[in-house]
């Protein structure tokens, strides 16, 4: 990889918004391996609990249209130190829920800090990384990978005590990011020029941009109906759900790493969406008609595809426009995770009430429609190939002499 050495030697400062940033992420699968326990010890149906994903991520794409907004005018540092901070309140009040209802608007609140740090730590890691961008990107979707991995671990390991205890887990180890953020990031500059509240929006009228963003919602559907879902037919304690989906999370963090870069290079960006959206559907469809043995397999093995789709999302959406990165990045995502928003509720209700297998149906036919939306718009997307030529050029061997 042209850029690994880079990755590894970064400021401090970068690691210390990398350290924070898994903290942030381990927030996504941190209640997966609990939500049958949720479930349990809240009376609530699968589907109810299932609002925990939807109200978070909603306020979370939402609030993504403010991001940018907010910091060009406090700056960065402020802007991640405040979305530490809410999450810290309400992981902490999460914690106290006595109803189901309590825990769904608690995450909701959750998802706001959440917002405000994620989009901000990913300009930041760009900004301070060196290596440029793809090492910067690169060590932001290691973090997310990693992040992703550890939650289903941590909860498991504090959820088998009480459901609870994940909750003031995450307020901690977010405090650490806090106070880590606080000593070791400089104060960034403010931008020259401010962003206006409207510039995700408009951003999205960029062909390019708006083709990433809508393929990466039916994505992410595909992607949330595995998270999200699947804790309820796995049928296994705490522990094993958190075993299984610690598995997934290494998928995803070592294919967003270590071979969608390669892949880019030797196939470019929009062939390994192909290829990513095809090996996801294929495998949700193995989901489907898979006893417990399959199932666990192939929520594994999905890893790989939701890891490559990540990394090469991720870069596509800030190099495919001429808008600003953190501009970019706030409408890529209000679009993107509205489908993380909308997936848990749909695929939850859809497996209580019809079938456990329709969801992962639904979810294959969302990676064909996200295919077919690549395809009819491809030419919005030759600009890609500009960025795929630049790594492969960066991969070369410097000339002799």
């Amino acid at each position: 990889m042209s850029s690994g050495g880079g990755i590894l030697r970064q400021p401090t400062s970068v690691w210390a918004t990398a350290f924070a940033a898994v903290v942030a992420f381990m927030g996504i699968g941190l209640v997966d391996p609990i939500l049958p326990s949720i479930a349990q010890g809240l009376k609530a149906t699968p589907s109810q609990v299932s609002l925990l994903f939807t109200s978070y991520f909603m306020v979370t794409a939402v609030a993504m249209l403010i991001t940018g907004w907010v910091s060009s005018r406090i700056g960065g540092k402020r802007t991640l130190l405040l979305g530490l901070a809410l999450v810290i309140v309400f992981a902490a009040l999460a914690g106290t829920s006595t109803s189901v209802g309590e825990l769904v608007g608690f995450r909701a609140g959750w998802g706001l800090g959440n917002a405000l740090f994620v989009a901000t730590a990913l300009a930041v890691i760009v900004g301070s990384a060196s290596g440029g961008a793809e090492s910067a990107i690169i060590l932001y979707e290691a973090a997310l990978g990693l992040g992703i991995s550890m939650g289903p671990l941590v909860g498991a390991l504090l959820g088998d005590w009480n459901w609870r205890a994940p909750f003031f887990g995450t307020a901690t180890l977010m405090a650490v990011g806090f106070v880590l953020i606080t000593t070791l990031l400089k104060a960034t500059p403010k931008p020259d020029v401010k962003t206006k509240l409207s510039a995700p929006i408009r951003a999205l009228a960029h062909g390019g941009l708006s083709t990433t963003a809508f393929t990466a919602l039916f994505y992410n559907f595909a992607f949330f109906t595995v998270l999200a879902f699947t804790p309820f037919i796995l049928h296994m304690t705490p522990y094993g759900i958190g075993a299984v989906f610690f598995g997934w999370g290494v998928c995803v963090a070592l294919s967003s790493v270590f071979a969608a870069p390669p892949l880019q290079r030797r196939i470019g960006s929009v062939n390994v969406l192909h290829l990513a959206l095809a090996l996801l559907a294929l495998f949700q469809v193995g989901i489907a008609l898979s006893g417990h043995a399959g199932i666990i397999v192939f929520t594994i093995l999905s890893g790989i595809p939701i890891g490559l789709n990540n990394t090469v999302f991720t870069e596509s959406a800030m190099e495919v426009s001429d808008a600003p990165r953190p501009v970019a990045s706030a409408g890529y995502n209000f679009v993107r995770w509205m489908g993380g928003a909308l997936a848990p509720f749909i695929a939850t209700k859809l497996g209580e009430e019809i079938s456990p297998a329709l969801p992962y149906y639904v979810g294959a036919l969302c990676c064909a429609v996200g295919m077919a939306i690549l395809y009819g718009r491809r030419h919005h997307l030759r600009s890609l190939a500009r960025v795929d030529i630049d790594h492969a050029f960066q991969d070369a061997p410097a000339p002799a002499g």
